[in-house]
């Protein structure tokens, strides 16, 4: 599951990076979480499950609305517009960390010394991936929005906490979505214009993200995150960065090193030394 979603979540950066070139950002993605969260409502509905969540549920449901998909997402989209995919991708990557610290020092939750080491090892193998994407003149403006998007994706994933109780993932998929999309129109309408360049990259990209990232991924992150915790489950966004390079290889004609491949099994050597650390002993 954490490699799936690895593999559907940066793939996000890629469509992303179409769209921002066709349509405005906040404007496309307050359409995308429309239509994803209907989607996934209905298919919930269909399923059998109720929009009658419990408290925690509602609570993690509109935390996670605002913050992943309404912040994080909504920063993101606007900063590719100015930077990198790759850049936005290595900032997102840190989340990890952010989660290891915050459920140490809010929760008390005791972090194993085989975990921080494999934390360090996945901060090590998206430097390797990234380090020659780096170079250059960054927007800084763009830089920043990324950095408030991954702390705002570090709460979001530790509210994923109080969703895990009572079932109706998928309904709370969609909730969430609407969420987004709800708070997403404000700045959209106020900051940005209408111009959407009608072309079939577009339409693909789009309809891929809905999708795949949009109710795919997302579904699989609240199941991971109930199944294994957060902080364990967040160790999967290192592969954000090799994945994110690798999709856009094959899409976009971008180059793949041999230090994506060194990379990658520093990473994977980091994800197994914090599921590791998580077994108890016999």
């Amino acid at each position: 599951m954490g490699v799936m979603f690895g593999i559907m979540w940066a793939s996000a950066f890629t469509s992303a990076r179409v769209i921002v070139q066709y349509a405005p950002p906040l404007y496309a993605l307050a359409v995308r979480f429309l239509l994803s969260g209907i989607f996934a409502v209905l298919l919930a509905r269909a399923m059998g499950q109720s929009w009658h969540l419990t408290r925690r549920q509602w609570i993690a449901t509109l935390v996670f609305g605002v913050a992943q998909n309404a912040l994080y997402l909504g920063l993101n989209f606007v900063a590719m517009q100015t930077i990198e995919a790759s850049l936005a991708a290595i900032v997102a990557s840190t989340m990890p960390l952010l989660v290891a610290f915050a459920s140490w020092t809010v929760f008390r939750e005791r972090i194993r010394p085989l975990s921080v080491a494999g934390l360090v090892a996945g901060v090590v193998g998206v430097a390797l991936i990234m380090g020659a994407r780096l170079q250059g003149q960054v927007d800084m403006f763009g830089l920043g929005l990324c950095v408030v998007g991954v702390v705002s994706l570090t709460v979001a994933t530790l509210s994923v906490r109080g969703a895990s109780s009572g079932g109706n993932f998928l309904m709370v998929v969609g909730l969430q979505m609407l969420v987004g999309s709800a708070v997403l129109w404000v700045p959209a309408l106020a900051f940005e214009t209408f111009d959407v360049t009608l072309t079939w990259q577009l339409g693909v990209a789009f309809t891929y993200t809905v999708i795949v990232p949009g109710i795919g991924a997302t579904l699989i992150w609240f199941m991971l995150v109930d199944r294994i915790g957060a902080t364990p489950a967040a160790v999967f966004h290192f592969l954000t960065p090799f994945f994110g390079v690798l999709t856009a290889a094959l899409l976009l004609g971008e180059k793949l090193g041999s230090m994506d491949i060194v990379g990658v099994l520093i990473i994977t050597s980091g994800i197994l030394a914090v599921q590791m650390s998580r077994q108890k002993p016999a």
